[in-house]
């Protein structure tokens, strides 16, 4: 599949993760939108590194990454050696897309408290650019503390792959300011209206933030509110299926972005 994409000329290929779903009655809190069980491709997922790293070792230009990587569930110092590796491996190919989680029964199985699954997230990122950018990288704070260590390779991307920050909250704008190169949002009502803002208290903070518009749909007029909007780029879910689905998905994208182009 990744050599698929890359042949049909898009940029990149995104993991989504899920280390597991808690079974119910015990687990498995159901997200909003589906209001009742989650559909089983929730728990029938690849490691989003390792298929990282078999699509970046088929492929010569694809991007590669996570969307997203739920950062509560892994230790950092681990964590950020299999980002350096990956993006190292693949050439600087490497996308860090990240998110705090949703599944409160998956984060506690974790350790990981949901009411502060944001401020480990917060941490986690900031010890793991420490060890990214330093020969010698030290962190201490509430959830991540470690003394002076080494820890090689180093990514090839400088200072470190892109972290391209999901989520839709109240406060996503901070988190993507205060440790984020982009926002990775989900399509949706009213994601396009809060842009403006983004860009806004990034000028404002001398800083440069890009938007990356995940699930995109296959309507041209959409897609062009997104160019409007000034996303960079917008990218299609493909569903989880086979080959005959997967293109047929890719068919429907690519005539809604040729419709735009007016090709």
């Amino acid at each position: 599949m990744a050599r698929l994409v890359e042949q049909r000329g898009h940029t990149a290929l995104l993991f989504t993760e899920h280390t597991h779903i808690p079974v119910p009655p015990g687990g498995q809190t159901p997200k909003d939108e589906w209001g009742g069980d989650l559909p089983r491709r929730y728990w029938h997922s690849y490691d989003p590194f390792v298929a990282s790293m078999a699509a970046g070792a088929a492929t010569t230009r694809l991007r590669v990454g996570t969307g997203i990587c739920l950062v509560p569930e892994h230790e950092p110092i681990g964590l950020a050696k299999t980002v350096a590796s990956v993006d190292n491996l693949t050439g600087g190919r490497f996308e860090f897309g990240i998110g705090a989680g949703w599944n409160r029964e998956e984060l506690r199985h974790h350790g990981v408290d949901p009411a502060r699954r944001f401020a480990v997230m917060r941490e986690r990122v900031r010890a793991m650019q420490e060890i990214w950018t330093r020969d010698e990288a030290e962190f201490h704070g509430d959830f991540v503390s470690f003394d002076p260590v080494w820890s090689w390779p180093k990514p090839a991307q400088k200072p470190y792959p892109p972290i391209l920050v999901g989520g839709v909250g109240p406060r996503v704008f901070d988190r993507v300011l205060g440790y984020g190169d982009a926002w990775l949002p989900n399509y949706g009502p009213g994601i396009l209206e809060r842009v403006p803002e983004l860009f806004r208290r990034a000028e404002e903070a001398g800083r440069r933030v890009e938007v990356l518009m995940l699930s995109a749909p296959a309507d041209p007029g959409a897609l062009e509110r997104c160019e409007k909007a000034g996303v960079s780029r917008v990218m299609a879910w493909l569903p989880s299926a086979g080959y005959d689905r997967v293109q047929r998905a890719m068919d429907a994208f690519e005539g809604a972005l040729a419709d735009l182009r007016g090709e």
